[in-house]
C-alpha cells in the first residue's frame, strides 16, 4: 500500500475508528498522489514568471479558446442544456465524432468499431477500461514515459500488475521490441492490456510510419502466441502532430486486425479543441463482430449509469455546436499553428547547443509537452530551486527527467523560460 494511502489511514483510525471500518479495500489504498497535480499546485502559488507545468495551452495570459464557443454561451436552446442527457451521450454527438474519427483517420474506413459513448472526458473512459477487463494482477502493459494517474486508475483502484518498457530505443524511435518482450513475459497469464499514448504525455512523441507498421505486426504476432489483449490508445492530445509521425490514431490500424485483439479508442474534445473544463470525452470499441460490440456498449452503459449517470448536457451541446459550425476548422488550425509554432521553437532553442552539458531532450514531435534529460542535477532539486529562485514551475519526473509544457508559454517567452532552467541548473551544479 502506498505510505501517501496509509498516512490518510492512520488519520482516519485516529479520529474515527468506525469510518475507517467503513471503507473499502480500494477506499484503504487510496490517496492523493504527489505528483503532477501537487507540483502544479505549488507552481500556481510561487511560479511568478513563468508556468511551464500545467497541461492546457494559454495565450495572452488566459485559457487559449475558441471564439466560437465563447462567444455563443448564452445561444442555446433551455432543451439543450437542462434535461438529462442520454447515458451513451447526445446521439447526434456521438455520430459527428464518428463522422469526425472517419475523416481524420483514413484506415477506419472499411473498419467495423462502435459508435463513440461519451464520457466525462478521458480520465473516466480509461477507468471504464479498468473496470471492464482489469482484476488484481492483470497485467498492464504500458511504456515507462507515461501518465502518473495511471497509477491510480489500473493500480490502485484494479490492483493491476503494471510492467513497463522503455519507451525510447538508443536510437530515439519508439521501442516495439521492448513493448513485444513486455507483453510476452507474461504470456502464461493468457490476456494483458497494453496502453499506448499518442502524442505522449510527458515526451510529446509520435511513431513515424514505419513505427506505427512495426507496432501493429507486433501486436499481431503476439496474438498469434495465443494472448488475448485490449489495446488501448489514449488519444487526449491527438491531432497536434507537428513533423515526421502519423497523422491518424493507431487505433485505426489495430481495430479488427485480430481475432485476439480488441482495439479501443479513448479520446475527447478537452485538450484536442481546447475544451478541458467542460469535460466531453468518448470511448470507442474495434471489432469485426457486431454483437461483440452492442454487448460492450450495453457493458458501458452499466457502468456510466452506476457511477455518473450521464455527462454533462451542456458541455455536450456546446461541443455539438461547435463541431457543426462553418468556422471550427479554421479556428482549430489557428490554434495548432500556435503550438507547432511553439514546438518548433522549443527545438530550434535546445538545437543551438547552449544547453548541452546540462542536459539531453527527447525525441518530440507532437502534442503539449517536451523532456529534457538531466546530467548533473537531480530533478526535483532543479523543480524546487526554480520556483524558489526563479519563479519559474515545471514538473519533475524520476531522478533525471523534467516535463515542460510548451503549450501554456509564448513563443517569444520560451528562450527566456529556457535560460532560467540553465541557471538552475548551473546553480545546483556549482557553476
Amino acid at each position: 500500500m502506498n505510505e501517501l494511502a496509509q498516512n490518510l489511514n492512520r488519520q482516519i483510525q485516529q479520529e474515527n475508528l468506525h469510518v475507517y471500518e467503513l471503507l473499502s479495500e480500494l477506499g484503504k489504498n487510496l490517496y492523493f498522489p504527489k505528483g503532477i497535480l501537487t507540483q502544479t499546485a505549488e507552481a500556481k502559488l510561487k511560479a511568478h514568471r513563468f508556468n511551464a507545468t500545467i497541461g492546457i495551452a494559454t495565450e495572452q495570459n488566459q485559457p487559449m479558446f475558441l471564439p466560437l464557443i465563447q462567444e455563443t454561451l448564452t445561444n442555446y436552446d433551455p432543451k439543450d442544456l437542462y434535461p438529462y442527457a442520454p447515458p451513451a451521450g447526445k446521439p447526434e454527438l456521438r455520430q459527428l465524432w464518428r463522422e469526425k474519427m472517419l475523416n481524420e483517420s483514413p484506415s477506419l474506413v472499411k473498419k467495423s468499431f462502435s459508435n463513440p459513448i461519451v464520457t466525462n472526458a478521458l480520465t473516466h473512459g480509461l477507468s471504464i477500461v479498468a473496470d471492464l477487463f482489469l482484476e488484481e494482477n492483470d497485467p498492464l502493459v504500458l511504456p515507462d514515459k507515461l501518465w502518473g494517474n495511471y497509477n491510480l486508475i489500473f493500480g490502485v483502484r484494479r490492483g493491476a500488475k503494471s510492467i513497463t518498457f522503455p519507451f525510447y530505443t538508443k536510437e530515439g524511435t519508439f521501442n516495439t521490441a521492448g513493448m513485444k518482450e513486455a507483453l510476452l513475459s507474461n504470456q502464461a497469464h493468457g490476456k494483458a492490456v497494453l496502453l499506448l499514448n499518442f502524442p505522449n504525455n510527458p515526451t510529446g512523441y509520435t511513431p513515424n510510419e514505419q513505427e506505427a507498421s512495426e507496432i501493429v505486426a507486433a501486436l499481431k504476432e503476439v496474438a498469434q502466441q495465443g494472448i488475448n489483449l485490449a489495446v488501448v490508445t489514449d488519444d487526449a492530445y491527438f491531432g497536434l502532430f507537428y513533423e515526421n509521425s502519423i497523422k491518424e490514431s493507431l487505433f485505426a490500424r489495430l481495430a479488427n486486425i485480430h481475432p485476439r485483439i480488441l482495439a479501443i479508442k479513448i479520446d475527447g474534445a478537452t485538450k484536442e479543441d481546447y475544451l478541458w473544463g467542460f469535460r466531453v470525452g468518448f470511448i470507442t470499441y474495434g471489432s469485426e463482430y457486431p454483437a461483440v460490440l452492442d454487448a460492450l456498449e450495453k457493458k458501458t452503459l452499466g457502468i456510466i449509469r452506476g457511477t455518473i449517470s450521464s455527462a454533462s448536457h451542456p458541455a455536450q451541446t456546446f461541443v455539438l455546436n461547435a463541431l457543426k459550425s462553418s468556422d471550427f476548422q479554421t479556428q482549430k488550425q489557428n490554434k495548432f499553428e500556435i503550438l507547432k509554432q511553439r514546438a518548433c521553437k522549443v527545438k530550434q532553442i535546445l538545437d543551438h547547443g547552449e544547453y548541452r552539458d546540462a542536459w539531453d531532450y527527447y525525441p518530440f514531435n507532437s502534442g503539449y509537452f517536451m523532456c529534457i534529460k538531466l546530467k548533473a542535477v537531480k530533478a526535483e532539486a532543479l523543480r524546487m530551486h526554480l520556483l524558489e529562485q526563479y519563479g519559474v514551475g515545471v514538473i519533475a519526473l524520476g531522478e533525471s527527467d523534467v516535463r515542460i509544457a510548451f503549450s501554456c508559454v509564448e513563443e517569444e517567452e520560451l528562450k527566456d523560460l529556457f535560460d532560467l532552467i540553465y541557471r538552475g541548473v548551473q546553480d545546483l551544479s556549482g557553476q
